[in-house]
């Protein structure tokens, strides 16, 4: 057994084809068929079930190429981490983020990153904070961008920034009107809407309001918005109010920004934070990135010297 013959099988299960993993490996379909029929024989165990289109793989086959990724991952890692000895960077990184995350900070930042690391293969995903932990934890990422704190055992957490909300209230018209700041507790929750379960975002907004004691049981319409940009124009087209973070606001429009409002102190906000396996290696890479995250928003987003700090979970 070799560490090739583990590539080769892993190919064959993502792609369900000997033809199309022996593309991928660049080798023959012959030779690469040969190599795991070596490999099945040695171990007794059958991988594949080559009479079905596609091919299937068999439980025990699974179990085993479920290892052979794991050791495949380690052994990447260990490449990885023998170039950042020698101050090298190069691979592959893989970053997934919430999208109240990715939609307003990416921009900022990414494309001068990805530019000045030319030798690193990057994969940027979005994904909601339970689906990013489990690919945390699984290997399938190096880095999630999330909210914070998670408390999680087996991840280890860097804070960025930590990022007020602001109150979008459709119904102010002026500037001028209502200059206060917003008593959070004074929220009308019946006009309050939020995006659809499972963004953390909608977890930090209802904590703070505390939607399901205080809303009326006469609201009738529940309507759940992927993104903050539907949100905002749902909002507006029925004289309601939401909660956005202060990033997503700062490419609003005049019109837009004549809606939003500061909370008082101490103003509710969420942590943002880089998040990897405790066991992550790219450090180099990893501290590189905090810092052009830190520096490029740090001029954005308000210093507040009272904040009340929202659990996304």
């Amino acid at each position: 057994m070799n560490i090739q013959q583990l590539e080769y099988i892993e190919a064959v299960s993502e792609l369900r084809s000997f033809d199309k993993a022996a593309e991928k490996c660049c080798i023959t379909q012959s030779t690469l068929s040969t190599m795991v029929s070596r490999l099945e024989k040695e171990l007794g165990i059958v991988f594949f079930d080559r009479k079905t289109k596609p091919i299937t793989v068999t439980r025990e086959g699974q179990e085993l190429i479920n290892q052979a990724q794991t050791i495949l991952r380690e052994i990447n890692n260990f490449k990885e981490l023998v170039s950042g000895l020698k101050g090298e960077l190069r691979g592959s990184l893989k970053i997934g983020a919430i999208p109240t995350v990715a939609s307003y900070l990416f921009p900022l930042f990414l494309k001068e990153f990805i530019e000045a690391h030319p030798k690193i293969h990057f994969t940027i995903s979005e994904g909601v904070t339970e689906k990013i932990i489990s690919d945390l934890e699984s290997r399938k990422l190096d880095i999630g961008l999330l909210s914070t704190p998670l408390d999680h055992p087996n991840l280890i957490e860097v804070p960025l920034y930590q990022e007020p909300f602001i109150l979008f209230d459709s119904a102010r018209r002026k500037v001028t009107e209502q200059t206060d700041d917003v008593d959070l507790n004074k929220i009308d929750v019946n006009r309050l809407w939020l995006l659809e379960e499972g963004h953390c975002l909608r977890a930090q907004i209802s904590k703070l309001c505390s939607l399901r004691k205080e809303r009326s049981p006469d609201w009738n319409l529940e309507y759940k918005s992927g993104t903050i940009d539907t949100l905002k124009r749902f909002v507006k087209l029925n004289d309601g109010l939401t909660i956005f973070p202060q990033l997503a606001t700062i490419d609003f429009s005049m019109e837009d920004r004549r809606h939003l409002r500061k909370f008082k102190k101490p103003v509710p906000a969420r942590e943002v934070s880089l998040v990897v396996h405790k066991h992550f290696v790219k450090k180099k890479i990893l501290n590189e990135l905090k810092n052009v995250i830190t520096d490029t928003v740090s001029p954005l987003i308000s210093k507040e010297k009272k904040v009340q700090l929202v659990s996304p979970v």
